[in-house]
């Protein structure tokens, strides 16, 4: 395969030491660039593909020195099969509807959020978030994003009610679900489960091979729920191999 060289040599820069968000007692560092506009797709294609992550123009990755903990993880779609459970979940939310849209901010998303993250991350690092920083989390970027919104079925007065939204950013080999946060209301749903699963289904409809999750923290409980998918595959020093 033919590898993208950006035109101009990318800067590379190490944030300061803090605490680490998942694991106690540990401390993260991370390494990260800022996407250049003109060539911002197909950076952001490669760096994804090397275990980096978007957050609006600015690719990431840790570079702890003590702990290698994060690993990149991705879906193999090809081999990927539905488990029972997986498919109860599918079942649970058939009647949701779900739109692909521009990456455009609107303030019913934003109400969700603020919703999403005084539910499952009280005083976490993003419960202070503003409108503008959702905002520029959304819109501020220029590779190919948009957003996957789920709705509950239509009544007459109009649309269903918002209880679903993931970030996602269409790669040359894939799906990279960038953030996505639900209604924590509905835990009967599995909602964040079930839109891992949509985007199998998304990439399979469009012949995309793979489904990027980001970081899997073994022993950290905010990512235990990504063990549950399999086959899944982590980013080595050898390339990627299926965990086993």
């Amino acid at each position: 395969m033919t590898r993208f060289v950006p035109q101009r040599q990318l800067r590379f820069y190490l944030t300061s030491v803090a605490p680490c968000p998942y694991l106690p007692g540990q401390t993260e560092r991370k390494v990260f660039a800022n996407l250049p506009f003109s060539e911002g797709a197909h950076v952001n294609d490669e760096l994804t593909q090397a275990g980096f992550r978007r957050s609006q123009n600015i690719a990431y990755r840790p570079a702890c020195e003590s702990c290698d903990a994060c690993v990149s993880v991705r879906l193999p779609v090809a081999e990927f099969h539905f488990s029972r459970s997986q498919r109860r979940v599918l079942n649970r939310n058939a009647d949701l509807s779900r739109d692909m849209v521009e990456a455009e901010a609107t303030t019913e998303q934003f109400d969700l959020l603020r919703r999403y993250l005084q539910g499952r991350h009280p005083g976490g690092g993003m419960t202070g978030m503003g409108w503008l920083d959702y905002v520029a989390m959304v819109e501020d970027t220029a590779v190919r994003t948009h957003l996957i919104e789920y709705r509950l079925p239509s009544t007459d007065s109009g649309p269903g009610d918002l209880v679903g939204v993931c970030l996602t950013d269409l790669l040359s080999d894939g799906l990279s679900m960038v953030y996505s946060f639900f209604d924590p209301d509905l835990d009967q749903r599995s909602l964040g489960r079930f839109a891992i699963l949509d985007h199998v289904r998304q990439a399979a409809s469009v012949a995309l091979p793979y489904v990027y999750l980001g970081y899997w923290v073994k022993g950290s409980r905010k990512m235990d729920y990504k063990a549950e998918f399999r086959p899944m595959e982590q980013l080595t020093r050898l390339g990627w191999r299926l965990i086993v």
